[in-house]
């Protein structure tokens, strides 16, 4: 598509064409214009637009029948058509759309409106010439080009559904080295574990309406997932309304306790104002956080057709256990965690505690808030 995209506006009647034309200029684009139906089609085939803004009600060939005929040429096929029209009936555009229009919109139309259909059909041409593009420059290196942009479109399908359900780092892993890649063996291996989930939500859950869980869970992960990412953090579960991170795998790092503990304290404060927003709604809603540190078994867990990827040990237990343990607004750490931040961060000792399904009581510390650097 071009640098300054060109839009094709046809109307029989030059006032619109004129408010039409003044908005979509304003707006950066380059416009030409067509006063009927045939000099419409003329006019597609002289100048290629990108996109064309198409009356449906005019004398001679009406906008239905133009669509007919440039949806039937392999030349202008490609090209997306709003149809721009009075009559707004189910009947009226579902026959445009079955002409082969891309979108349309009712007279009269805000100026909002239409920019956002005019930036969303561009959007569709920008990615469809991006790919004739590939297409190109694949045939003239490869005879067999149909089973390349096949594999290409696959790839970036797999790309795609990899990062929406695993960890970043480990999709990227899968993605360059494929499904048999040696992160996915089960390997062994010292990793921070933080587990975190909300304080009151099962009482929440249930008095309140199924819509009301989902809208606090997705804006609950919608603040908190962000910050693990920023983190480099590896999400290695969600469960119900607790997430499990750990740090050190996929991806190594020199620093995951320090690194755990300070997304905790990022999580805790971003939680807070979340909070205030729900306490304004009646909800009581409370959020606490374990770490640990140890070694686990990491690698592919489950059956085929359905992997997860899963840090099996009793580091994940004890940081499970420790947010079971901790109050609202409780980040609580074992000994181990708090030898390594204590020049980062202020501790509180909570004592020895007894935790569910260890045999030993554990020496636990609140991080009661980070260090400022001197």
């Amino acid at each position: 598509m071009r640098e300054r995209p060109l839009i094709l506006v046809v109307d029989d009647v030059a006032e619109n064409l004129d408010i039409v034309t003044m908005r979509l200029t304003a707006q950066g684009y380059a416009v030409e214009m067509a006063r009927n139906g045939r000099e419409a089609i003329e006019r597609t085939h002289a100048l290629r637009p990108d996109l064309i803004l198409l009356d449906v009600m005019m004398p001679e060939i009406d906008g239905i029948e133009v669509t007919k005929r440039l949806k039937a040429d392999p030349a202008t096929r490609t090209i997306p058509i709003l149809l721009l029209t009075a009559r707004s009936s189910t009947e009226d555009v579902v026959e445009g759309l079955d002409a082969g229009g891309d979108d349309y919109i009712t007279k009269p139309f805000d100026q909002t409106t239409l920019v956002a259909r005019v930036r969303s059909l561009l959007r569709v041409k920008t990615l469809y010439d991006t790919i004739q593009t590939q297409a190109e420059e694949l045939a003239a290196m490869n005879q067999d080009l149909e089973s390349r942009v096949r594999q290409q479109v696959q790839e970036l399908e797999r790309m795609r559904e990899l990062r929406r359900f695993l960890p970043p780092q480990l999709a990227d892993m899968i993605i360059s080295q494929g499904r048999e890649a040696p992160i996915l063996d089960h390997h062994r291996c010292e990793i921070v574990a933080l587990f975190c989930d909300l304080r009151g939500f099962t009482s929440f859950a249930e008095i309140a309406e199924p819509e009301e869980i989902v809208d606090l869970l997705n804006a609950y992960h919608a603040a908190l997932g962000p910050l693990i990412h920023e983190a480099q953090g590896t999400l290695e579960r969600f469960l119900g309304d607790g997430m499990m991170i750990i740090f050190n795998d996929p991806l190594p790092c020199s620093d995951p306790a320090s690194r755990a503990v300070r997304l905790a304290a990022a999580m805790r404060d971003r939680f807070h104002g979340l909070a205030q927003n729900w306490e304004l709604r009646g909800y009581a809603i409370g959020f606490g956080l374990g770490i640990a540190q140890g070694y686990a078994t990491l690698g592919r867990i489950g059956f085929e057709g359905r992997f997860d990827y899963a840090a099996i040990g009793t580091v994940t237990n004890v940081a499970a256990r420790l947010c079971a343990e901790a109050l609202d607004s409780q980040i609580l750490v074992t000994q181990r965690i708090a030898s390594e931040i204590g020049e980062i961060a202020d501790l509180q000792p909570i004592g020895d505690l007894q935790l569910k399904g260890l045999s030993r009581p554990v020496p636990v510390f609140n991080v009661e808030g980070l260090r400022t650097p001197a």
